[in-house]
């Protein structure tokens, strides 16, 4: 069975160039069965619910759960339908975020959909990840420090502390300290005879968060 189109959200505003754009390419994508239904709501007549929302400006997109400021090209609006709901999307989506410089906008997103969190592992894992994103990613698990969602991470994170990539390891190291977790003190204890300097010294700062 093919999975079930995402349902799309558009706010648009009278004399908005880019809407009429970004209407007709969800449109199109209705008619297509790339999304299953699309709610068109005027910021002007609607105010209230624009607000509900934290619409800001038009146009204003949700396909699925990614919310998408300004404008869209139609093959972009394809794009993200085809990624909604997938763990791929999810983390395609979180480094757009990061990449654009919205880290309110992640982090609230992270707040919504907790279990995202999962999702920026593999973003530590790309050799070509810009600085911008990568410390991004780091605002991220800094501001779930001691969170269950971190801490159910640790084993994912504990695997990463053993990558070939000295950079990860220590990434991993400091992730690992934020978590709180006493789960976390074997693999942080296991990096403290690491050949790389710097993951030895956050290894033994992370202990030390948790207090070891």
């Amino acid at each position: 069975m093919p999975p079930t189109p995402p349902d799309a959200l558009l706010f648009i505003a009278p004399g908005c160039p880019h809407c009429p754009v970004v209407l007709q390419g969800l449109g199109e994508l209705v008619k297509q069965g790339a999304i299953g239904r699309l709610e068109v709501i005027n910021v002007a007549a609607h105010p209230e619910l624009a607000a509900q929302h934290g619409v800001r400006s038009a146009p204003w997109t949700r396909i699925g759960a990614f919310e998408l400021e300004g404008a869209q090209t139609p093959q972009e609006l394809r794009r993200w339908a085809e990624l909604a709901g997938s763990a791929d999307g999810i983390s395609v989506y979180l480094e757009q975020l990061l990449r654009d410089g919205q880290l309110a906008h992640a982090e609230q997103q992270l707040a919504r959909h907790p279990d995202w969190l999962e999702q920026l592992l593999p973003l530590l894992t790309k050799p070509d990840l810009p600085m911008q994103v990568r410390i991004g990613v780091g605002a991220l698990f800094e501001g779930l420090a001691g969170s269950a969602e971190l801490q159910a991470l640790i084993p994912a994170l504990g695997e990463l502390s053993r990558a070939d990539d000295h950079s990860l390891r220590a990434d991993a190291c400091h992730y690992l300290g934020l978590s709180g977790g006493a789960e976390a003190v074997p693999f942080l204890r296991a990096r403290l005879e690491d050949e790389n300097v710097e993951v030895r010294e956050i290894a033994g700062e992370s202990l030390e968060m948790l207090g070891q």
